[in-house]
């Protein structure tokens, strides 16, 4: 869902800490020495097996969807969700690049900044950072408010030039892919 796959560390330790539970917990009815940890351990460790079997840990789905949920409420990232869950998306394609490309680990860091809007731009300064003195219109065309989507899309100054130049950018790599395919060339330019 436009993450990058990057382990969520305080669910990875609440697992480890339910799974050493569990184990403590099966293992104290044979061993004796479990038995006195699992009765002598009331807070003292993370594990805190006196009180084991109250804690209930959330499944995987209850997690990610509680996680998209806090992710979908926030202000400024929360327009990404909001962008994908539109009936016109199609949110496995969306997402594909970030699984199926051969980027760079700095340009998919920067491409995740721009979907996440988070580029320093005048609006985010101005309006996001509260940097005071900040004129919001965009330094190139100082017409609109220099936002991601003017930058990518609108500015009239950056559509002669820029734009063409990610035009074509695409038309080679697509280009490329399909020569591949066919077998027309042999060197892979990445």
């Amino acid at each position: 869902m436009g993450g990058t796959g990057l382990i969520d560390i305080t669910q990875f330790h609440d697992k480890q800490v339910k799974f050493l539970q569990t184990y403590f917990l099966n293992k104290h009815i044979t061993l004796p020495l479990h038995a006195a940890v699992v009765k002598t351990d009331d807070r003292y460790t993370p594990l805190d097996l006196v009180c084991a079997n109250e804690n209930e840990l959330a499944t995987d789905e209850e997690y990610n969807n509680n996680v998209k949920r806090q992710w979908s409420q926030k202000a400024l990232h929360g327009r990404y969700p909001y962008d994908l869950s539109q009936h016109y998306v199609d949110i496995e394609a969306s997402n594909k690049w970030l699984t199926n490309a051969d980027l760079f680990a700095e340009t998919e860091g920067f491409l995740t900044a721009i979907q996440d809007q988070v580029i320093p731009t005048r609006n985010y300064k101005k309006y996001i950072l509260k940097q005071s003195n900040i004129d919001e219109l965009c330094r190139r065309c100082g017409k609109e408010s220099e936002t991601i989507q003017h930058i990518t899309a609108v500015c009239e100054q950056l559509a002669p030039t820029e734009y063409v130049k990610r035009h074509d950018g695409l038309a080679r790599v697509i280009y490329q892919k399909l020569a591949e395919a066919a077998d027309l060339i042999e060197d892979k330019c990445p």
